[in-house]
């Protein structure tokens, strides 16, 4: 018999501030859609939530003195020990959230290259959705992540009752998303069998995210 393979590591970071939240809503939704994905090929996933509220003091205090508290150590560690990351911030004044960018800025700079990371956030209208591509994307690709081509963008007019247009949009772009991330994160797992049921144009995103790393360095 041949050695187990062993689950597949997913972080989750979700940067909202109230609870309940949209922006956990979204990452949840995200991470089971993920989840779903991997079943496909036979791959358990062991999801770590990082809630960023409740981490709010903590990175402070590591950002002046640059010392990690025992909770925010172990959130860093989730983070950069996972096979595969989500990425979840509310927009705030058209781009990332502080919060957010304090975390992002607490973890050592080299610690997410290659991960594979889809990128998500939720705004108070479908104009914020252009975040994702002038201010999230270009932090993630900075940091030489390897992000997935889909990202993911959650207005309140997007979470209607089932069977709802938007509502059903939504589903979509969190089911293509998720199919990127999973079939880029098999590349990403040891012993890892092919992958099964991801669309055969997400099962060529290692080269595409690649390429569009590349692009994005040239600017």
């Amino acid at each position: 018999m041949g050695a187990a393979v062993r689950p597949v590591r997913l972080a989750v970071v979700t940067a909202g501030l109230s609870v309940p939240s949209s922006t956990r809503l979204l990452a949840d939704r995200l991470a089971d859609s993920v989840g779903k994905q991997f079943a496909h090929s036979g791959r358990a996933v062991d999801v770590t939530v990082v809630e960023l509220r409740e981490l709010a003091v903590d990175i402070a205090k590591n950002l002046v003195t640059g010392f990690p508290a025992p909770a925010l150590r172990r959130a860093i560690e989730a983070v950069t020990e996972a096979d595969s990351l989500i990425a979840v911030t509310p927009v705030f004044s058209a781009s990332y959230s502080g919060l957010f960018k304090s975390f992002v800025d607490v973890i050592d700079r080299d610690a997410l290259v290659g991960k594979p990371t889809l990128i998500a956030a939720t705004g108070g209208t479908a104009r914020h959705s252009l975040a994702l591509e002038y201010a999230l994307r270009p932090l993630f690709v900075h940091l030489r992540a390897q992000v997935v081509p889909t990202a993911v963008f959650a207005a309140p007019e997007d979470w209607g009752s089932a069977g709802d247009g938007r509502t059903a949009a939504l589903a979509a772009r969190i089911a293509r998303a998720a199919a990127e991330l999973a079939a880029v994160g098999e590349q990403f797992t040891v012993g890892a069998p092919p992958a099964v049921g991801v669309p055969a144009t997400a099962a060529s995103m290692t080269g595409l995210v690649t390429s569009q790393e590349q692009e994005w360095n040239r600017g």
